[in-house]
């Protein structure tokens, strides 16, 4: 390595040390967002002052640019996190192994110095997420049950409109469902990142407390993603299927929606073999099957490119197909019928 980038390197180094608390290194979502900018720019700047690096990393820089267009969605997204310290990484590796122009412009030093510094930060940033979601699971409420406790208690009991609670992880939390279903008592009970059995924690104060007409279960990609063997993922929607029912909640389970290809996390084939268990399971029981997969899917069961902007969660318009299948659904659990001025209406909502 040549002194000036041992020295940037030594730099980088004491970046890290001086960062003295993991934890308090967790920046704010604006200050997150504004690294994560920085850094792209910084790749795509570095890049274009050497040729040979430029060629190099071509590829690379295109996949940084859809990581940090999904980040700036989900700002403290550890895995999306994570994705961007490798491709960071990765591409520092390239640029030390690329021979650089001689003498090498001070500016483009400058530059080099800038993103390994940021890089550092972005590390320090992704442990400090890492430590403050294993506080989160050594803590007293490691399934967030406290989450919703505040609008929960300023519910009013439901009235002739038939309240629905829509139960889920972040495709759910995401969701504004005040955009997308007007005039209808829907409540939002998505928690970014959890995984079935943290929702039949909630089940309780969430849902049968709030009591509801019907509930609307989509759940199971997080548990996918983290090697949950398919059985225990089951015993979980049948065990909030059955305390819905138990309160005269009308149960409705959602298909697991299919990802990109690139999210390799959540296979393919067991993303389907779930829904397949999930689709006999309704049949069986009498509960309402919610096939939003069938909407999204493309070639090879993966979601169609342009309904998500990570792969993963639908952006407004991989939501506006899911509406209608939610509407269609709900109001037939509850044996309402939805008008075609009705059915119109919700097709243009949030159309941009």
């Amino acid at each position: 390595m040549k002194p000036a980038f041992a020295l940037l390197a030594a730099t980088a180094l004491a970046s890290i040390t001086a960062l003295a608390s993991i934890q308090d290194a967790v920046l704010s979502p604006d200050d997150a967002l504004k690294l994560f900018t920085n850094i792209e720019q910084l790749m795509e700047s570095t890049a274009a002052s050497i040729a040979d690096l430029h060629v190099a990393t071509a590829s690379l820089l295109a996949t940084t640019k859809n990581t940090l267009t999904a980040l700036q969605r989900q700002r403290t997204n550890a895995p999306l996190t994570a994705q961007l310290v490798r491709e960071t990484r990765e591409f520092l590796a390239i640029a030390d192994a690329t021979p650089k122009p001689y003498p090498f412009e001070p500016a483009s030093q400058q530059q080099f110095a800038e993103l390994r510094s940021d890089f550092a930060r972005l590390e320090a940033h992704f442990t400090g997420l890492i430590a403050a979601k294993e506080a989160q699971l050594g803590a007293p409420d490691p399934d967030d049950v406290r989450r919703y406790a505040d609008e929960n208690a300023r519910m009013s009991a439901p009235g002739v409109n038939p309240r629905v609670v829509f139960m889920g992880d972040s495709i759910t939390d995401f969701w504004h469902l005040n955009e997308y279903f007007t005039g209808r008592d829907f409540v939002n009970r998505g928690i970014s990142g959890q995984i079935t059995s943290q929702m039949l924690a909630r089940m309780k104060t969430d849902v049968i407390d709030l009591h509801p007409r019907a509930l609307l279960i989509l759940a199971g990609t997080n548990d996918i993603a983290r090697g949950t063997p398919i059985d225990i993922i089951e015993d979980d929607l049948i065990l909030m299927a059955e305390l819905a029912r138990e309160h005269q909640i009308k149960v409705l389970i959602a298909s697991v929606l299919p990802v990109s290809e690139a999210r390799t996390e959540r296979p393919i084939q067991t993303i389907q073999q779930l829904n397949s268990w999930i689709e006999q399971y309704c049949k069986q029981t009498g509960a309402t099957y919610v096939d939003y997969s069938a909407k999204l899917r493309g070639p090879g069961g993966y979601l169609q490119g342009d309904l998500a902007d990570d792969g993963l969660h639908p952006n407004s318009q991989g939501y506006r197909l899911m509406a209608p299948v939610a509407i269609s659904a709900i109001d037939g659990a509850l044996g309402r019928s939805t008008t075609p001025v009705e059915t119109e209406r919700r097709r243009r909502v949030h159309v941009f």
